[in-house]
């Protein structure tokens, strides 16, 4: 293993030391490890707060500040926050108009959060609303789920979802929002190597030399098979094809299209990647209205990339073109 850190078990802590350091307009609660925004609670507005098991940086941390995340909390590697740190982000955020949890479909996210929100209305009379992101096509249940899994679209949600909360709409009708986001995208992915997880000291899983793994899920879940490594070209029509299909889409729709990379992906291949999409998407007469192309949502080291297609209409656009200022996200500033 070969790693730019420390001691494996001060990774998450250490991290979270430097991004208090790197971004000034950001604040840490170290002993609940949660990245918020200076500015946080903000009277009248709806608090939006995520969080899930590090090592998929930029995601959750990296989303906080003006126009997404109000707060993000930070579990260790792979592992879902506890509901105390879920809590204490909670109250921190709640400015009196509500908080929405944006959660991903991983049972022990989804569980921890359920539970912060219970502990949130009985202890301080907040009212808490969640949305389970579910995007991912690949399989039915995995490892860690129970129904899909949340990956890409998580990204998109927050971002539109945080332009909602901006413009001062209220809690039901931001809920609404994400909830409209998560039923027009799909996702699915494929890894060229596993990762290695500071504790563990190894590689999650074995892949050969010349294998992928299709549909893979961001903590190195097995997805709908193993293959022989092929050219971009095939890689993403077996990517694409399996999410056109599932919602789904039409010739004639307007789509988000994002080509993510999973950690250890350089961006000339993204772009690869993004191009071969792109061709696809034409010849089925959907329309790129927007593209993200970049490691938004990683799985640490692996090698891999994942594609997200989001359908949009006019409101959804204009949302994720407002304002947005985060370490990771920043446009129209």
């Amino acid at each position: 293993m070969k790693k730019l850190i420390n001691d494996p078990n001060d990774v998450v802590a250490e991290a979270l030391l430097g991004i208090e350091a790197a971004h000034p307009d950001l604040q840490v609660d170290h002993h609940n490890k949660i990245i918020y925004r200076s500015d946080t609670p903000k009277r009248g507005k709806v608090g939006i707060i995520s969080g899930g098991g590090s090592g998929h940086e930029p995601l959750h941390g990296g989303f906080v500040g003006l126009g997404m995340l109000d707060a993000a909390c930070a579990g260790e590697v792979f592992t879902s926050p506890v509901p105390d740190q879920m809590l204490a982000a909670t109250k921190l955020v709640d400015g009196g108009a509500g908080v929405l949890h944006v959660v991903k479909n991983y049972t022990g996210d989804v569980m921890n959060f359920e539970m912060s929100a219970e502990l949130a209305s009985a202890e301080t009379g907040a009212r808490v609303l969640s949305v389970v992101t579910d995007d991912d096509v690949a399989v039915q249940d995995s490892t860690w789920t129970a129904g899909r899994r949340g990956v890409g679209v998580t990204v998109l949600l927050e971002k539109i979802a945080g332009a909602a909360a901006e413009q001062g709409r209220d809690l039901d009708q931001v809920a609404q929002i994400a909830r409209t986001v998560n039923a027009n995208g799909r996702s699915m992915g494929v890894a060229l190597t596993s990762c290695t997880v500071p504790a563990a000291g190894k590689p999650t899983f074995d892949l050969g030399e010349d294998e992928m793994e299709l549909g893979v899920g961001i903590h190195g879940e097995p997805g709908r098979q193993r293959l022989p490594l092929a050219p971009a070209k095939e890689i993403a029509s077996l990517l694409v094809e399996p999410i056109l299909t599932d919602l789904p889409f039409s010739s004639g729709d307007a789509v988000i299209a994002f080509v993510n990379g999973l950690g250890g992906t350089p961006l000339i291949e993204l772009y690869v990647m993004y191009n071969e999409v792109n061709k696809i998407l034409a010849g089925r007469g959907v329309r790129v209205a927007r593209s993200l192309v970049g490691s938004y949502i990683t799985s640490l080291d692996m090698a891999g990339s994942s594609i997200t297609l989001l359908k949009v209409d006019d409101e959804l656009l204009s949302l994720w073109d407002a304002p947005v200022r985060t370490p990771a996200l920043r446009w129209g500033i």
